[in-house]
């Protein structure tokens, strides 16, 4: 059923569409895909091109925008913008640990969320395109992995893309998911170094909470068994513009004195459960690594083991001396699975996803070579989620793409940066800046 109905300077429609689950079985079984149509209530009537929204993740259905908030506003200028929830997440048909057993045990579970990456989602755009288009090409925005998938988009039906804009999200075309991750360890170490030098009383605050649950077992109140691996995970927060202020005040007032002694307060630990459970995103834990598999070598929970190649990492080691704790960025582990209720029953699948190792090729460095399509990415100087040398690597090899390295923002720049960011890149697919 189609709903449209208005928020403040904004009309938006639900769309709802149908498209196989394996795109190379049109005739096999389907999924649902939700969108949210939004267009500017003075342009209703005009005939705007339009923009399709590739959210960040992967596992997070679009932004649910309040009328023209951040880089909505710009865009809705000249378009009209779809903010597509991508296969299994938002309202789109789901894939949790509620929803999963359906299609059987762990190996079924597992073959089909194998379906649920980049590629697929490409394929997904290109089936509703006609639907939503008439046929006509549409502009791409892609943001963190939505940039990850435009680059699959190019690289695999760019007749689709009349321009392509993408923010903190240009991936590495070969490297494996180990490259990725001893990459990643260094830069969120700067990171956490930086929130010190910024909060330098948070060193004493990090290495109390660290201590007190290296010798008490804690459960938050929906269940999940902070540890102090789950505890220094907080540091994905770091990444965002205002994350290292977030996870200061999350630290003030870890603690709590009661007549049994001192104990982490309820309030830290509400705030702890709403940073670390994946219930609202289980994709995100589920598929993160397979996002990087593009050959025959597993991903075989890479983070984890290349983990233990920075030993700095440990907590334990850290409090046996007197150095800061380390926090750590974006990453899953087996434990995660171990420590959130939303995740326990689906352990087996994801160490079966980890054990894969039939994953197609997602981007096509020849196609790339040669690509028409006007595109722009921003490349945050620091990012502590994409690498800036692999994004920048990936840049040189897109004909025409277009550059702006930038240490004004963060990977959340688009959001941060609202409007000037989108009018900025925008301005470079069309030779403008």
């Amino acid at each position: 059923m189609t709903a449209t109905y208005r928020q403040p300077g904004v009309v938006l429609t639900d769309r709802h569409f149908t498209v196989p689950l394996d795109h190379d079985d049109p005739a096999g079984e389907t999924i649902e895909l939700y969108a949210r149509e939004v267009v500017a209530s003075d342009k209703v009537q005009q005939n705007l091109p339009w923009l399709v929204y590739l959210q960040g993740g992967p596992g997070f259905g679009a932004n649910r925008f309040v009328g023209r908030q951040s880089w909505l506003g710009r865009a809705l200028k000249e378009y009209r913008v779809l903010l597509l929830d991508q296969r299994g997440t938002g309202h789109s048909t789901p894939a949790n640990r509620q929803t999963l057993p359906l299609r059987g045990g762990p190996a079924q579970q597992a073959d089909y969320l194998a379906r649920f990456r980049a590629d697929a989602i490409v394929r997904d755009c290109e089936a509703i395109r006609p639907q939503v288009t008439g046929g006509a090409r549409w502009t791409v925005l892609g943001q963190s992995f939505g940039g990850f998938c435009t680059v699959h988009y190019l690289s695999s039906a760019p007749e689709g893309l009349a321009a392509a804009v993408i923010t903190g999200g240009l991936p590495s075309l070969d490297a494996h998911a180990d490259d990725v991750y001893r990459a990643a360890y260094p830069r969120i170490e700067r990171k956490v170094a930086a929130h010190y030098a910024r909060y330098p009383q948070d060193v004493e605050r990090a290495r109390r909470i660290a201590d007190h649950l290296l010798t008490h077992e804690v459960t938050l109140p929906n269940g999940y068994r902070l540890t102090v691996e789950a505890f220094q995970s907080l540091g994905i927060v770091l990444g965002g513009s205002e994350g290292s202020h977030r996870l200061h005040y999350l630290l003030e007032h870890a603690f709590v004195r009661t007549p049994q002694g001192h104990v982490l307060s309820d309030a830290f630990q509400e705030q702890a459960q709403g940073l670390l459970s994946y219930a609202s995103h289980p994709l995100y834990a589920l598929v993160h690594e397979a996002i990087y598999g593009q050959d025959e070598r597993p991903t075989a929970w890479s983070a984890d083991r290349v983990r233990a190649e920075f030993p700095q990492f440990d907590a334990a080691k850290t409090l046996a001396g007197d150095g800061p704790l380390l926090f750590t960025g974006e990453s899953v582990h087996p434990w995660t699975f171990d420590c959130d209720p939303a995740l326990r029953p689906l352990r087996e699948t994801a160490d079966l996803l980890a054990a894969r190792n039939d994953w197609p090729r997602l981007y096509d460095p020849a196609r790339l070579a040669a690509n028409e399509v006007p595109v722009a990415a921003a490349i945050y100087h620091d990012d502590m989620y994409v690498d800036t040398a692999h994004a920048l690597e990936t840049a040189h090899t897109i004909r025409g793409l277009r550059t702006w390295v930038t240490d004004e923002f963060e990977h959340d720049g688009v959001r941060a940066g609202g409007p000037r960011v989108l009018d900025r890149l925008l301005a470079l697919t069309r030779d403008e800046a």
